[in-house]
């Protein structure tokens, strides 16, 4: 009984790790939908419209019905908050991304993205949502973990070596569609616009979990706050590509590629996935979600070795081991933090205890234990912001 309380206790702690590998797995499905969509001849700048148009009508609905009893009064914070995330993780951070694909290269593009991780934590850190503690070994762990992701990053990126043949499938998914698509990309990238953009893209998305945690705590509805988020972004998208894009013939949708890859999108990647988003980061924090953005690269190698006929490296198997080394490095400080944190509570709880039992004699002690008391309430909430600020842990209610 005890060894089933014990596994059934690990799987629960496992949980948020789980998500945001299912999280980087929907994503890369995400990926490729554009990769066929834009080989296809698909405006880019429709299809993030037409994303953000699926994610809201499919979980607005999901929001309406699960949340209804508890959820929290609307303020214009909230709203200023389900905005800002509508602009920096749908709209505008997501055609970012695209025109700095345009206007660089995927294996440049990817490299730059791998950066969010750094410039998440350094925001979270900021604005005290993280804590560096760096003469604590959890501390440590989560900057050499972090900068461990990023240099395996790197080298999946940028070192191919040998090539290695291990077999593949014979599927190539971008033999189904043609090749109008290609027109998209320039024949004369301009390197330092697109560097600029990409950066850029790294700040809205690392702003865009933040501003996720600092919802979170206001709003602890993940439906809703997904629900807030794709409405405003999927305005702000139609807005835009319908200004970039004059062409009504690519707004029309039929049964192909395009409809696939806009319904995989908004279902599964601004539906499902940014609802898992939410909820990972009022669990664990910004930084725990934005360090699994270098797995991405990982899965869609798989994917891509698998259905789009593309080639395996040795430079790729480095990389991805550095990755998942960096990956597990943080995730064990984080760990540790939390441990941590939840041996403050009850050390604090018991002190609490023992000056409840304390006797009373006269007035003069009863108002010296109604002094203690509330120094020890002070003290219990302090260290309860501490132990919040350190783990990043917040439970639903």
């Amino acid at each position: 009984m005890a060894s089933w309380e014990k596994m059934c206790s690990t799987i629960h702690g496992l949980k948020p790790t789980l998500i945001m590998v299912l999280v980087q797995t929907l994503l890369s499905l995400v990926n490729i939908g554009y990769k066929l969509a834009a080989n296809d001849g698909m405006t880019l700048s429709v299809l993030v419209a037409y994303r953000l148009i699926f994610g809201a009508a499919c979980i607005i609905p999901v929001a309406i019905v699960v949340e209804r009893k508890k959820r929290p009064k609307l303020t214009w914070t909230v709203a200023l908050y389900g905005f800002l995330c509508g602009l920096f993780g749908g709209s505008l951070g997501q055609n970012l991304y695209l025109k700095s694909l345009v206007l660089t290269s995927a294996t440049f593009i990817s490299a730059m993205t791998n950066l969010i991780p750094a410039i998440t934590f350094i925001i979270a850190i900021s604005l005290r949502l993280e804590k560096l503690g760096w003469n604590t070994i959890a501390g440590k762990a989560k900057v050499f973990g972090t900068l461990l992701g990023i240099g395996g990053a790197m080298v999946f990126t940028f070192y191919k070596g040998p090539e290695l043949h291990i077999g593949k499938t014979g599927i190539n998914l971008l033999k189904m569609t043609s090749s109008r698509g290609q027109a998209q990309t320039q024949n004369h990238p301009n390197l330092v616009v697109g560097l600029l953009l990409s950066l850029v893209t790294c700040l809205t998305y690392s702003l865009w979990l933040i501003i996720q945690a600092k919802a979170a705590e206001k709003y602890p509805c993940p439906y809703s706050l997904t629900g807030m988020m794709t409405f405003w972004g999927s305005i702000q998208s139609v807005i835009y590509a319908i200004c970039v894009e004059r062409d009504r013939s690519q707004w029309i949708l039929g049964w192909n590629i395009r409809l696939l890859a806009a319904l995989v999108a908004g279902v599964l990647g601004s539906g499902l996935m940014f609802t898992l988003v939410a909820w990972c980061v009022r669990m664990r924090g910004p930084l725990f979600v934005s360090i699994f953005n270098p797995l991405l690269l990982v899965i869609v190698a798989i994917v891509g070795i698998l259905f789009l006929d593309e080639k395996l490296h040795l430079g790729m198997i480095f990389g991805a081991i550095l990755i998942v080394c960096g990956l597990y490095i943080v995730l064990w400080g984080k760990s540790k933090e939390s441990k941590n944190a939840n041996q403050i509570l009850p050390e604090s709880q018991e002190n609490r205890q023992h000056v409840e039992t304390l006797p009373v004699t006269h007035k003069a002690g009863c108002s010296k234990k109604h002094d203690d008391e509330e120094d020890q309430e002070e003290e219990e909430e302090k260290r309860d912001s501490q132990a919040s600020s350190l783990s990043g842990l917040y439970m639903y209610p």
